[in-house]
């Protein structure tokens, strides 16, 4: 019998399972929705609950769209944003909201509640943070744990248990209070090159002296691909599967792409820093791997096996990206809900527009920064900027504006890869997979804007891939994490950047900067 890998990642709005084999190839998706609730731009939670479900659904429809047997299932594994799941000393939902509401206990990675927090957690000047890039985010871990002490007592009192977003559907399955290394080091402060991994002078510091007790938070980390032992009888009913299956050790989603398009790269250890993964959705990551730690300001890390062993993570990224340009059609007179087929209208019509104006809105000017500046700047703050318009707000105006925001986008990557570049890295590769493989003006961008070459996985669900190698070496099907990223890995297309529109981009980029400066100034103003 065929040996398969179930592999889960949980994103923003859904769960998706993939069915995949010992050498890659995936035999079947599926996707369940799952809830969020919004509170303005700052607040976002859901309910634990709810997530678990949306997998167990996504699995067996993944089972059935693959045809497979479950019997030939042999691990399993899940990749999730880092979104903080709370729990009372029963393993019971505790509510996460101001309002108390029930059920919503989850708060959500993009959730910036924490501002405070974060702000007065940056000023203590402690050692970890030389391991996030000399700041924490609001979108990590301790901010959010610290203003749900202060801001719900009562809570934090009766907690017991508290997971980053995949750590608790390994727990789900198997019972396991393992951690990952990858959530752990990224969004916990965990320093897993140090023997004493945990911070406690940290911890007592900022006020969170009890946390590794209210979290039951073990005293070490385990590596993506470390069995947890089998699924429990409820889980393995709930999703399907025989109680054989072995529970893998997951990650943060954005690590899981990582480990999809750079794994096969760290064979060659010494040329893995020419490579920049991108995983592109919603917001984007961009995650770089080296050999030795490379303390990049406004990046997050460098974090030690967050990925692979022996290798240190660097990661950044832009909070808004596919949401900006959601944001886009959403506001402009022209525009209307942001469904795929209505990007695909804009897309179309500017093919057509830039057929006879290829510097199409040359004067139209964006910094993307809507939800902030993830990177390079770490500054959660930020706003976005347009600069140029005019009372154009026909349909063609909605798509001067979503293409000039697109340019943005990649003009984004563009600074965050020179800003590594400047620390010792040398990207002059992309690996993009995610939610913009399907958009082809940000692909063209992607190449054109930043001068790199491209490797685009269209099909290869990064994600769902680099989950599977994390289940199959759980399995024992490979002898390390390494060996599975080689064998697993998937043929990209390749795109080249046009040099005749290298000069165009550079005025682009040389603007791009100079707002950036000019917003800091205005803001300096206030």
């Amino acid at each position: 019998m065929t040996a398969l890998l179930v592999a889960v990642d949980v994103g923003t709005t859904s769960a998706r399972a993939g069915v995949v084999t010992a050498q890659g190839d995936i035999l079947g998706r599926a996707q369940a929705p799952i809830d969020i609730r919004r509170e303005g731009a700052i607040r976002a939670e859901h309910r634990s609950d709810n997530i678990w479900s949306a997998v167990c659904t996504a699995v067996r429809e993944a089972i059935a769209t693959a045809n497979a047997d479950p019997l030939s299932v042999r691990a399993i594994a899940f990749a999730a944003t880092c979104s903080l799941v709370v729990l009372g000393r029963d393993g019971g939902s505790l509510p996460v909201g101001p309002d108390g509401e029930e059920g919503w206990d989850t708060i959500v990675w993009l959730d910036h509640r924490a501002m405070a927090e974060t702000t007065e957690i940056n000023a203590t000047g402690h050692k970890v943070l030389q391991f996030s890039g000399g700041a924490l985010s609001p979108e990590m871990e301790i901010p959010k744990l610290l203003w749900l002490k202060r801001n719900l007592p009562a809570i934090w009192q009766k907690t017991g248990y508290m997971f980053d977003l995949a750590d608790f559907l390994a727990w789900k399955s198997s019972g396991s209070l393992e951690r990952s290394q990858s959530t752990l080091t990224s969004k916990w402060s965990f320093l897993a090159h140090e023997p004493d991994g945990w911070p406690t002078d940290f911890h007592s510091a900022i006020g969170l002296d009890d946390l590794l007790t209210r979290a039951s938070l073990p005293r070490t980390a385990s590596p993506i691909g470390a069995p947890l032992g089998t699924l429990t009888a409820k889980a393995a009913r709930e999703l399907g599967l025989p109680r054989s299956v072995v529970v893998g050790t997951g990650m943060v989603d954005a690590h899981a792409g990582a480990l999809g398009v750079l794994g096969e790269y760290t064979e060659d250890p010494l040329g893995v820093d020419r490579h920049l993964g991108l995983v592109a959705g919603t917001s984007s990551a961009v995650t770089a791997l080296a050999k030795d730690p490379r303390p990049t300001p406004g990046l997050w890390g460098p974090y030690h096996g967050a990925v692979l062993p022996g290798f240190w993570l660097t990661e950044g990224g832009q909070s808004a990206s596919g949401a900006a340009l959601d944001y886009i059609i959403r506001v402009h007179a022209s525009g209307a809900a942001p469904t795929p087929i209505m990007h695909a209208e804009i897309i179309n019509r500017i093919k057509r527009l830039r057929e006879t104006d290829p510097d199409l809105a040359p004067r139209l000017h964006i910094l993307p920064d809507f939800h902030g500046n993830r990177s390079p700047f770490a500054n959660p703050a930020a706003l976005g900027v347009i600069s140029g318009m005019n009372l154009d707000s026909s349909f063609d105006g909605l798509c001067k504006l979503y293409w000039r925001t697109a340019v943005a986008i990649a003009l984004g990557v563009r600074h965050i890869l020179e800003t590594l570049n400047a620390t010792g890295y040398a990207i002059d590769t992309l690996h993009v997979t995610g939610g913009h493989t399907r958009n082809p003006l940000l692909m063209e961008l992607y190449a054109d804007a930043t001068g790199c070459t491209v490797h685009e996985l269209p099909d290869a669900d990064a994600m769902i891939l680099g989950t599977a190698m994390a289940a199959a070496t759980a399995a024992g099907l490979y002898p390390h994490l390494t060996a599975a990223a080689h064998t697993m890995r998937h043929a990209s297309v390749t795109r080249t950047p046009d040099p005749t529109r290298k000069a165009r981009y550079d005025t682009d980029y040389a603007v791009f900067l100079k707002m950036h400066a000019h917003r800091r100034e205005i803001e300096s103003m206030l």
